[in-house]
């Protein structure tokens, strides 16, 4: 999910995603592949009440798969998700030092609603995970659980955040594997006149399980990868504009054969 804003009543948001990665089959060099991921997102979110908040994500892909057959430019809605979260505390006191330590916990549940396209064939034997991962959807609903820790300061502060995704398997009979993540960034807080500027690093780590093809476990599916993270925020009263670039410390794609090059985000929300 990200760094989320801290909004009073309810928030609008454009969030862009990128990555890039390169692949290359170790049985034959000449057939290779890379793959460029962009995503435009519209997000928000409203408050109900002090405890209950609700969340929606609707991206929109423009993506670009390069290799050996040529290119291809799959671009169109994705996958919406909609979650609900409910913040379990939410405290304030002070430390030894007579600091203020600020601290809340948010747990919540969401659905992935099947509204991107999914147009292969999957009994073409030509069909390679690459084109499978390339498309706009899932053709199918999946759950998600999310859990968001964050404790402050003073101007210190850090955001701890996991997320479970739980998938269901489409017509084609093609599941693919579940998904864990979570992320840890430290921030440091301060003000240039009326912006506050928070510079922030962490370390995120992504888990997914192998796919699965009418109970068959699909060759050179399910990944791990450990990405260093940098960006930073900026708050001008209700507008917030943040940027991240994300590298990999260590990975494991297609048993080697896929890489991740870069990832990056980059937000800007206005809060009422």
């Amino acid at each position: 999910m990200g760094l989320m804003p801290d909004f009073q009543k309810a928030f609008i948001g454009l969030r862009y995603h990128y990555s890039q990665f390169h692949t290359t089959l170790f049985s034959d060099p000449s057939q290779f592949s890379t793959n460029y991921y962009n995503t435009i997102e519209v997000y928000g979110g409203v408050n109900i009440g002090k405890r209950f908040q609700v969340l929606a994500f609707i991206p929109y892909y423009q993506n670009k798969q390069v290799d050996d057959d040529g290119t291809t430019t799959p671009h169109g809605l994705g996958d919406v998700t909609v979650m609900g979260q409910y913040k379990v505390f939410n405290s304030t006191s002070l430390t030894h030092n007579k600091k203020v330590f600020q601290q809340q916990l948010w747990v919540g549940a969401g659905l992935k609603l099947p509204t991107g396209s999914f147009n292969l064939d999957l009994s073409d034997p030509t069909v390679t995970v690459a084109d499978i991962n390339a498309q706009l959807g899932t053709a199918r609903t999946d759950v998600l659980l999310n859990a968001l820790y964050s404790a402050r300061v003073e101007n210190f502060g850090i955001n701890l955040s996991g997320n479970y995704k739980i998938n269901t398997v489409n017509k084609q009979g093609y599941l693919y594997g579940n998904k864990l993540s979570g992320n840890l960034i430290g921030y440091y807080r301060f003000s240039v006149k009326n912006t506050g500027i928070s510079p922030n690093l962490g370390i995120g780590y992504e888990n997914v399980a192998g796919n699965l093809l009418h109970t068959e476990k699909v060759q050179y599916t399910g990944s791990n990868v450990t990405n260093a993270i940098i960006g930073v925020e900026f708050n001008l009263r209700k507008i917030g504009f943040g940027i991240n670039g994300q590298l990999p410390i260590a990975q494991n794609f297609a048993e080697g054969q896929t890489q991740l090059k870069f990832k990056a985000m980059a937000h800007i929300t206005y809060s009422l």
